[in-house]
């Protein structure tokens, strides 16, 4: 089979496809108008997020059997379309929900230790010890928004702590020892910290908003390691002014473009998002909390497994 790989990933994914006798072709740098062109010579596609695999894009692919999207989400290809033209679609989410989980839970710890602050202050050559006490996370109660692989593997890491572990998510029976499953008004009524480990859907668009962050008992830190679209930034942003979120910890950002490498240019920086670079209970990092040495290349073998075992079958 004759694949096409539109990013480049770890050197792994290449040689499983060809020891397993598949023809690796690479094109890292043509349009989408013209790998249009020719990719009606291809049986499978290799993406991450350059560009959307979208309908007028799937109609090229006339002899296309699967597409393996180095990640854990699929919202940048049309899932329908490719459905109805017979083409499977594979994610990765097993190779880095623990590099996710990792990532959530330095976070989390980082901001209820005021690490941020402390560093910048020290560098700085202020000393205030009491302005930087911190706050312990045994005793607390997390809640988790979305409980497949990324929830799961923050769960686990949280097991280290006396803390309680509440779950909500759209499908029933996912709780287990690591986190129990409760409605979202459950979850609202008791959460010290709010956790997002949801795909990017027409639910989960704008999902924390003002009346859902208001719909919490208790004011409340929010880790977000999913999808920057879940987040409405002005609203998170009056709520660290108000007091009602205490601290934020943001992987992923509402105004990111749909590929992820870049955010925007100087002169289109919203408001609302120049208050937040100011605030000292705000963490940032740019969408890398699956972007570990170790999940590079699992992430590269989980998706030439399943694009092995689709092409063989």
């Amino acid at each position: 089979m004759k694949i096409l790989h539109l990013d480049s990933n770890h050197e792994i994914l290449a040689q499983m496809l060809e020891d397993a006798g598949h023809e690796n072709h690479f094109d890292f740098t043509s349009n989408k108008e013209q790998i249009q062109q020719v990719l009606s010579n291809y049986d499978a596609l290799v993406v991450r997020s350059r560009f959307p695999i979208d309908a007028a894009f799937l109609s090229h692919a006339t002899n296309l059997k699967c597409i393996g999207r180095v990640g854990a989400g699929l919202e940048n290809i049309d899932l329908a379309v490719a459905e109805k033209l017979g083409i499977a679609c594979f994610n990765a989410p097993e190779g880095n929900r623990n590099a996710v989980g990792e990532h959530a839970l330095a976070m989390l710890l980082a901001l209820f230790n005021k690490l941020n602050k402390a560093d910048r202050e020290v560098r700085s050559g202020i000393w205030d010890r009491e302005g930087n006490r911190g706050i312990e996370l045994d005793g607390r109660t997390v809640g988790l928004i979305g409980y497949g692989n990324m929830g799961k593997a923050f769960a686990r890491k949280l097991r280290g702590f006396d803390c309680e572990v509440l779950c909500y998510d759209i499908k029933d029976n996912v709780g287990d020892e690591n986190a129990q499953q409760v409605s979202l008004a459950h979850l609202q009524q008791d959460a010290d910290v709010l956790s997002l480990h949801t795909p990017q859907t027409q639910l989960t668009t704008n999902m924390v908003d003002a009346d859902f962050i208001n719909a919490f008992a208790k004011p409340f830190h929010l880790i977000n390691t999913a999808r920057g679209k879940s987040v409405v930034t002005a609203d998170l942003v009056a709520a660290l002014e108000n007091g009602k979120i205490l601290g934020a910890g943001l992987d992923v950002l509402e105004y990111e473009k749909s590929s992820f490498e870049n955010m925007f240019d100087e002169h289109q920086m919203p408001e609302d998002f120049k208050k937040l670079l100011a605030m000292d209970q705000v963490i940032l990092s740019p969408h890398v909390a699956g972007w570990t040495v170790e999940s590079k290349k699992l992430l590269a073998q989980v998706i030439a497994n399943k694009m092995i075992k689709d092409l063989e079958s």
